[in-house]
């Protein structure tokens, strides 16, 4: 709801509310007027116009300019008619007593200070006009109608102005989302696919190695567009387990026997419905013969997307470590999952024992389009809900830590 559907209700009660203080006040001092009978006909037509146009006062767009402008005109007239009616000045408040205040509030919801302003000015020049001369409490009461209006309008044109910006930003915040999650998808399948055909054209030689010297290219020319597409978190750094800079390998490491071409989300695949997934179905598909898979007793139930994203993010470390750990180690770094299942959170750990990460690596892979860690993996969490933690130690090994909320969907 808009911050000022409030305020319009707010004005369609005061009016209801002064219309009859108005006319009860007519009642009240009724022997007093001098002549009473325009007074009379006058607060009739000023009821009657309140309660015709409860509607226009719904919300800025039901209130248009030709009504505002009557509005304030019959309060202008009902100022103006007061010494007709109260000839020796008996009774004091006009006829629309408390009710034109109203007209000007309406313009300043409408149309901000600069219209309240000028609104309160014109009443102020009624009153005037009605008394003969400025006294102290007409000028006192036109003065707090003036700042009440103007500071009303204000508030007003600063509330629609947040509220166009928390638009623009919720917007922005969309097309990111949807950015980042073209990029993970890119990153996860096209990306690995392309350096799996430059590598092993290489290897090949000949005909083959043209194919993949191609693309190499087109990998490079990809990751740069998917870098630039890509609008990070503000204030994050980027940052997490795997992303060494190396160019993304086939699955032949840690989870022995994985299709090389096959996207780390695929196993997850089968869970990604709305229904209740055991994460230890999902997680036991990576386990192999270097890569030994901990899980509790007990099913550990998650919503099927949160289940899957979750899974994919623990096959996107592994690859990490299949690309960065596995290497240039005697047989390959061994890597170690852990599920557990806390009150509120679901907890994986994926932990290596290759030689960890050199300090500010993570960084320049980024810089140079490599988002598979930012996406893949801190990515997933974070649309989740979740958060994604980096240890590594030189020489020791990586532990990414993900944590997800059971109530994160």
């Amino acid at each position: 709801m808009s911050v000022e559907q409030p305020l319009w209700r707010a004005l369609t009660g005061y009016r209801i509310l002064a219309v009859l203080y108005a006319a009860g006040v007519f009642a009240w001092s009724y022997p007093q007027y001098s002549t009473p009978l325009p007074g009379v006909l006058f607060l009739l037509l000023l009821g009657c116009w309140t309660f015709a146009t409860l509607r226009n006062l719904g919300s800025a767009d039901r209130c248009t300019l030709p009504f505002l402008v009557t509005d304030i005109a019959l309060g202008l007239a009902g100022i103006l008619l007061t010494p007709v009616v109260d000839g020796h000045h008996q009774v004091g408040p006009t006829l629309p007593s408390i009710w034109v205040a109203g007209p000007v509030l309406a313009f300043a919801l409408k149309g901000g200070w600069r219209w309240a302003a000028g609104a309160s000015v014109l009443v102020g020049i009624a009153n005037v006009v009605e008394r003969g001369m400025i006294t102290r409490s007409t000028f006192h009461n036109v003065l707090l109608v003036c700042v009440a209006s103007v500071a009303i309008g204000y508030v007003i044109e600063v509330a629609r102005a947040s509220e166009r910006t928390l638009a623009r930003a919720l917007r922005i915040e969309a097309a990111t989302r949807e950015r980042e999650r073209l990029a993970r998808d890119i990153h996860d399948s096209v990306l690995q696919v392309l350096a799996m055909v430059q590598r092993r054209g290489t290897a090949l030689g000949g005909e083959a190695a043209e194919l993949g010297r191609m693309a190499g290219e087109q990998e490079v020319a990809l990751r740069a567009l998917v870098s630039s597409g890509v609008v990070p978190e503000p204030g994050r750094a980027p940052a997490a387990a795997s992303e060494a800079g190396a160019v993304p390998g086939p699955r032949d490491g840690p989870r022995g026997g994985a299709d090389p071409g096959a996207d780390p989300g695929a196993g997850a695949g089968a869970g990604a419905g709305a229904e209740p997934c055991d994460v230890r179905a999902l997680l036991s598909s990576y386990a192999g013969a270097r890569v030994t898979f901990a899980e509790p007793g007990a099913p550990v139930l998650l919503p099927g997307r949160t289940a899957a994203e979750l899974a994919a993010a623990v096959g996107a470390a592994l690859d990490n470590v299949d690309r960065h750990a596995g290497r240039g180690t005697q047989g390959g770094a061994h890597a170690w999952i852990l599920l557990e299942d806390e009150p509120g959170a679901v907890i994986v750990s994926v932990r290596d024992d290759g030689p960890g990460i050199p300090a500010g690596r993570l960084a320049a892979a980024e810089a140079e389009g490599r988002m598979g860690v930012a996406l893949s993996i801190r990515g997933r969490l974070r649309e989740l809900g979740g958060t994604a933690e980096l240890v590594s130690v030189p020489g020791q090994g990586t532990e990414v830590e993900m944590r997800v909320p059971k109530d994160g969907e």
